[in-house]
């Protein structure tokens, strides 16, 4: 970790909805998904934020000897957004708890607002991470 991960960096994440993020692709192999609208999927919609609160830290870790994982996210998902509408994501570093990061994040589609909520992360050690999960997989 570098000295100017603190508390109160921001950044704003921008991303069109391509039909590839929609629920039906969620899971393909799921026929309950494959029927529902073409709208941008929860599922996609965490990665997106997740996605977001990545790069506002990155600059400010070892990167990518560090990484960071998600740990917690507790956010709602508040309105539908069609393929081609852009997204916004603006996330805010709230706390730095020793590698435990916390975000205020929040996602507009230019229309609505679509998400708001809390998402939580934490500092790893890439080569130990993985070393660790070759030792779960023994």
């Amino acid at each position: 970790m570098k000295e100017t991960l603190k508390p109160g960096i921001c950044y704003e994440h921008k991303f069109i909805v391509p039909v590839s993020k929609t629920i039906p692709a969620l899971y393909p192999e799921a026929a309950e998904f494959v029927v529902m609208p073409e709208v941008s999927a929860t599922g996609f919609l965490v990665g997106f934020l997740e996605w977001a609160c990545i790069k506002a830290i990155n600059p400010h870790i070892d990167w990518p000897h560090e990484q960071t994982v998600g740990t917690h996210i507790d956010v709602s998902h508040e309105a539908a957004t069609p393929p081609g509408l852009e997204v916004t994501a603006t996330v805010k570093l709230i706390a730095v708890e020793g590698r435990k990061l916390v975000f205020a994040v929040e996602a507009h589609d230019g229309v609505d607002l679509i998400s708001k909520g809390r998402h939580e992360r934490f500092i790893i050690n890439r080569e130990r991470f993985i070393a660790k999960l070759g030792e779960k997989k023994s």
